[in-house]
């Protein structure tokens, strides 16, 4: 029976060879829209402490209340929240980077779906932050119940007040992107990631306990509500289906940029050919259409001997 490919994750054969260095600016350049979108997106703070309020009252419809006893057992046990912290401020920016290495060094044609899986749905998320910009539960008064994790262990890591920003720079993040949860949506692609390539039995489990503690540990921190977290699954989800459909646009757009370059190149010399006047073509040397029939008179070429020329015809030049 034939294997059926995933969609969106398998790439297709018959790509260029993927360069490092060329992969390097491309993986930068999208971190960096990613910063630059949490810092366009920052918006009205009313705006979006209503959406977080919003979202708090869909939750109490739904019955669903998952934030409350996660953030009082993180608050209540430092030797949960401690931990729940650096997983938080730091593993989303390890554990990516290092799988999308790994699949680029170890399996070539399963990285560029991957890759442009991944980038897709990081481009949807940074809609999400721009349209719906969002207070994050540690951020609400006092009185909704939730305590900031990342500022009542701040003195434990590198991180201050801000969410996970590093002391001092508390001003280069947006705190009010919190819809969808990318660090949940970066996880569930790591847990794919594992559970489909990494090929032994650790791996699988790392694929399913990594995006569950994840979902686990925005919520217990207060950084997020459970239907952030929802929202970056589903992103992700988006992105799966979308990523063919940009692949095959990139491939397109590279055909028609080489091919165009094919034809300037080939062009070029055909534009330096020689010349054809009056039916007549001029060889190296030769500037006027018919100069060679001056030269040599009628019936006479150049490679012609002297007797077949005619008496007195003159020599070939040499």
């Amino acid at each position: 029976m034939p294997h059926a490919e995933t969609p969106g994750i398998e790439a297709a054969p018959h790509h260029p060879r993927l360069r490092w260095w060329t992969e390097l600016p491309l993986i930068l350049l999208v971190y960096v829209c990613y910063s630059a979108g949490r810092l366009l997106a920052r918006g009205d703070v009313t705006t979006a402490v209503d959406h977080g309020l919003a979202i708090l009252r869909i939750e109490k419809a739904l019955h669903l209340n998952a934030e409350h006893p996660l953030n009082r057992l993180f608050t209540r046990e430092p030797w949960i929240g401690i931990p729940a912290d650096f997983w938080y401020a730091s593993l989303h920016y390890l554990v990516t980077p290092a799988l999308l290495v790994w699949l680029f060094r170890s399996r070539t044609v399963q990285y560029r779906a991957a890759r442009t899986w991944l980038m897709t749905s990081t481009f949807i998320g940074l809609i999400g932050f721009t349209l719906i910009p969002t207070c994050p539960p540690r951020l609400l008064s006092a009185g909704y119940g939730f305590v900031d994790t990342m500022a009542q262990y701040s003195a434990y890591g590198w991180w201050a007040g801000d969410a996970s920003a590093p002391r001092g720079l508390g001003g280069m993040t947006n705190q009010y992107a919190a819809m969808p949860s990318l660090h949940v949506g970066w996880a569930l692609w790591c847990g794919v990631i594992l559970w489909r390539y990494g090929g032994t039995r650790l791996a699988k489990v790392a694929g399913v306990v990594y995006p569950l503690v994840t979902t686990i540990v925005v919520m217990g921190t207060a950084n997020h509500y459970l239907l952030d977290a929802v929202a970056g699954m589903a992103v992700m989800g988006a992105g799966l289906l979308l990523a063919p459909y940009v692949m095959r646009s990139v491939n397109s757009a590279r055909t028609w940029l080489t091919a165009r370059t094919a034809s300037a190149a080939t062009a070029t010399p055909v534009a330096r050919a020689s010349i054809v006047s009056g039916g007549c073509q001029t060889s190296a040397g030769e500037r006027i259409p018919r100069q060679r029939e001056s030269r040599f008179g009628s019936g006479a070429e150049p490679g012609a001997s002297p007797t077949d020329a005619g008496d007195g015809a003159p020599a070939p030049a040499r």
